[in-house]
């Protein structure tokens, strides 16, 4: 099979060929047909996550369909859309989060996306820049039926993160987004069929991203160092790995308003006056996702319903989408059409 490998962080993506893997005790086999490709993965690849299990294929927004059950493994029965389980030929999604331990005190708790012993697809695991992959069957999700491969890869992590980070801000009806890429352009789809307002904060001269969020229901879009005007924002959600946009936001929010940073890393956050952050306002981060969260955000997504802009690459130029993500040349998500590849 084909199969996109980083050897060490700061090296090009290498396209090997691979025997197909075979899934273990609790385990299932997907062949690939799409993978997004998420800020994660950049951060992944230039170093700035530093635990991968190397050599390894990146990619955790993955969409496919299972060809093989591991040992354990109970075959879900024909029409049964409840039973934790999983048949040959179901059509799932792999997001980040690829397997907790259960039993420390973060996932008893209920906190599972804080596992202390949690491994991550793409990371420690193989991911989904492959014609086949593995996945334990506890992090595999049925997909809504109504949206095609490619436009379904990007809630896996786009989606799925985004929509825990706006959970955090409440019952905020003024928000904005910093950053606006593959999670901003999904949720500020699920923000206005609340009834909620966004404004869109974009990278200076974006006029792309800026075009893409009016065209999706934003109420303003301009640059992160623009003054929208108006009344403060109830919440921020940052979406680039930006660390000076901390107190930008935090400037933008009323007194008791909340900021949250969505990403999985973040450049250093310069220093601040505590009259930013005083008045009760409060700044948290987000961290992976859980299964109920992927539960909840798949079951709403077709109600609302998410549609995804995406820019498709084949597989074998998934080093070119990295390159294009990482230089901001994409508006919405960049999608690998894996499937294409083998017609």
């Amino acid at each position: 099979m084909r199969s996109l490998v980083l050897d060490r962080p700061g090296t090009p993506l290498r396209l090997e060929e691979r025997p197909l893997p075979e899934p273990g005790p609790g385990e299932v086999r997907i062949a690939v047909s799409a993978c997004g490709i998420c800020r994660t993965d950049l951060h992944v690849v230039d170093g700035e996550l530093t635990e991968p299990a190397l050599p390894l294929v990146p990619g955790h927004q993955v969409v496919g369909t299972v060809d093989a059950l591991g040992e354990g493994v109970t075959a879900r029965a024909a029409g049964d859309r409840v039973t934790p389980a999983l048949a040959v030929g179901d059509r799932i999604g792999i997001p980040w989060l690829g397997g907790t331990c259960g039993t420390c005190a973060c996932c008893t708790r209920g906190a599972e996306n804080l596992c202390e012993r949690a491994v991550f697809t793409g990371y420690q695991r193989d991911g989904g820049f492959a014609d086949a992959c593995t996945a334990r069957v506890e992090a595999c999700h049925l997909l809504p039926e109504d949206l095609d491969d490619l436009h379904a890869a990007p809630l896996l992590c786009a989606g799925l993160i985004g929509y825990r980070a706006l959970r955090m801000t409440g019952n905020a009806r003024r928000l904005g987004f910093y950053g606006f890429g593959a999670a901003a352009h999904i949720l500020v789809q699920v923000a206005r069929w609340q009834g909620r307002e966004v404004l869109a904060f974009t990278r200076p001269g974006d006029t792309a991203a800026q075009e893409l969020a009016r065209s999706l229901g934003a109420a303003w879009a301009g640059g992160s160092d623009e003054d929208p005007g108006g009344a403060p924002l109830d919440a921020a959600v940052i979406f680039a790995p930006v660390g000076a946009l901390v107190p930008a936001a935090l400037a933008a929010v009323r007194p008791g308003g909340t900021v949250v940073c969505a990403g999985i890393h973040m450049s250093d956050i310069p220093s601040f006056p505590y009259a930013l952050l005083w008045g009760e306002r409060t700044l948290r981060s987000v961290a992976n996702l859980t299964r109920a969260d992927a539960r909840e955000f798949l079951a709403l997504a077709p109600r609302v319903p998410v549609r995804t802009e995406v820019t498709v690459y084949p597989l074998e130029d998934g080093q070119r989408a990295l390159d294009d993500l990482r230089a901001g040349r994409l508006a919405g998500a960049a999608v690998l059409d894996i499937a294409g590849g083998r017609r």
